[in-house]
């Protein structure tokens, strides 16, 4: 980064770069990010998710619509996610609101996962009370052995997501703690965004 982050830096384009360049050394899962949502009456709740394409528009992710992140999505369309790859020295946060993918989207993705993971999110009532292991793995069973030589179809109660920034803060570690942080703020007025360097 830059001694004064210039206003016309995109931030989304350097979080896609890191991810490849965490890909490119090795770094296991490196579009993992944590995703934080939160009920109506601010109740947080944070898991670990899988960023599947950061693009202008922003970040996307896939689950289950009737999970406990797609209920409390529903009821409170904002999010925080977090990236952090310790081999590279770089973190990443990002803000925003969340909307749903257009279903041609999800349909795209959910026929590229493997058979197993489709299967799954049919057998899946994800964030429910589950009786035992053995019957969810009877039920993917069931599943295959219906969808036999067949496309499995998407459930429609799975999906993609959009995670919208209006904020994005890159974060690189610095010798004793002086870390380098610049949050960028999206600001239609300045067409993209302005940064501003943040104390570690």
């Amino acid at each position: 980064m830059t001694t004064n982050p210039p206003a016309g830096s995109d931030p989304l384009e350097s979080l896609a770069y890191w991810i490849d360049e965490a890909r490119r050394r090795g770094v296991a899962d490196p579009d993992a990010m944590a995703l934080a949502t939160s009920t109506p009456d601010g109740a947080p709740s944070v898991r670990v998710v899988f960023c599947r394409g950061v693009d202008a528009q922003g970040l996307r992710f896939f689950t289950n619509y009737e999970s406990r992140k797609g209920r409390e999505i529903a009821a409170n369309p904002r999010a925080a996610a977090t990236f952090f790859w310790p081999l590279l020295d770089r973190q990443v946060r990002v803000e925003g609101r969340v909307e749903k993918l257009p279903g041609a989207d999800s349909d795209e993705y959910f026929h590229h996962r493997p058979r197993g993971h489709q299967l799954g999110a049919w057998a899946s009532q994800q964030s429910q009370p589950l009786v035992s292991l053995d019957a969810l793995r009877a039920e993917s069973d069931r599943l295959a052995a219906l969808h036999e030589g067949e496309d499995v179809p998407r459930p429609p109660h799975w999906g993609g997501y959009l995670l919208r920034p209006s904020a994005v803060e890159l974060w690189i570690r610095g010798r004793d703690r002086l870390h380098d942080r610049v949050r960028y703020d999206r600001v239609e007025s300045a067409n993209g965004w302005v940064g501003t360097r943040l104390n570690p």
